[in-house]
């Protein structure tokens, strides 16, 4: 599940937030929104607590829609200690927002899951 944000939760849910977030801006009429979703999702679950996902409706959120200027849906915004590091909009394809999923992915994961396990040492 996403979480979705308002205006009113978005300082506390984005900006403050702890662990960089990619802010979904979407609206419910955007055919295009739709299909990006099960992409998201699975960007979601690979990072796990590394990148918080979030969604916004950007008709139900116009203030933030416009403080960010918005000017086509989808658009994703990688917010890091309150600024914006990246921005994704204008997709060509699937495959172009997975390319740029997987460098957002690799630049943020601290430790690939194949890592979780403690490193054990002989010590003499």
């Amino acid at each position: 599940m996403v979480l979705s944000v308002s205006e009113r939760t978005f300082t506390q849910e984005v900006l403050e937030s702890p662990v960089p977030v990619l802010v979904n801006f979407e609206a419910p009429w955007c055919g295009l929104c739709r299909i990006i979703h099960p992409l998201l999702l699975q960007f979601k679950i690979q990072c796990q607590e590394d990148i918080k996902l979030v969604r916004i409706n950007a008709d139900d959120n116009f203030k933030l829609s416009n403080n960010y200027r918005l000017t086509s849906l989808p658009t994703l915004l990688l917010i890091e200690n309150g600024h914006v590091r990246q921005r994704l909009e204008g997709f060509r394809g699937r495959d172009d927002l997975l390319l740029a999923l997987e460098a957002i992915k690799t630049s943020y994961i601290k430790y690939p899951q194949r890592y979780n396990q403690p490193i054990l040492t002989n010590v003499e």
